[in-house]
């Protein structure tokens, strides 16, 4: 649900990274804070538990420039990859206008990022929105491990209607803004449909 401020001439998006625990989302994130710019960017908010970094979101304001005279400021949130939070899960996903889906590519991890991808599903259909229509991205992450399955494989099974995928390696910075651009770039376009 994209707010305009039509006072302040922003546009104002939300990004919701979705995935298993411990897949690479707050590590994205992360990623991106520390390349922008400390003009384009806001304040970083994390939470962390015992067992995960994420309890409720991380929450980064940044801008990526204007459409007709608007500033686009996209707000990008985690969600805590466990299911035992899955009431944050349903109030962050609330209003969201994109989603990417961050996939561990670790062999063990299979099981948890099918149930995470059923979960975001569920979660999306009970806020009103379809999977099927909205702007989505999947992310490969964690390439770099010796026990990552064959993206190919991967793709087979997580991909859901032929959206762009990437690989990457979040902590070295590999396929993130990638991502991010892909899913900013599919917002902006379902943004100009709707003008």
């Amino acid at each position: 649900m994209t707010f305009i401020n039509y006072v302040a001439r922003e546009i104002n998006c939300k990004l919701v990274y979705y995935g298993p625990g411990l897949g690479g989302k707050t590590t994205n994130l992360q990623h991106i804070y520390q390349i922008t710019n400390p003009e384009n960017k806001g304040k970083m908010i994390s939470l962390a538990t015992e067992t995960e970094r994420t309890l409720f979101f991380d929450f980064l304001p940044i801008d990526l420039g204007q459409i007709r005279g608007f500033s686009m400021r996209f707000h990008l949130y985690t969600v805590p990859g466990q299911v035992f939070y899955d009431a944050s899960r349903k109030l962050i996903l609330k209003g969201v206008d994109g989603v990417v889906f961050v996939a561990d590519s670790q062999e063990e991890r299979l099981d948890a990022n099918l149930e995470s991808l059923s979960n975001l599903n569920l979660n999306l259909k009970e806020q009103g929105f379809d999977l099927n229509k909205i702007p989505y991205v999947l992310q490969l992450n964690k390439r770099d491990l010796p026990n990552a399955l064959p993206a190919e494989r991967l793709k087979k099974l997580l991909l859901v209607k032929g959206e762009p995928v990437y690989e990457a390696v979040a902590p070295k910075g590999v396929g993130v803004l990638e991502t991010l651009k892909a899913a900013a770039r599919q917002v902006l376009v379902e943004l100009r449909k709707s003008a």
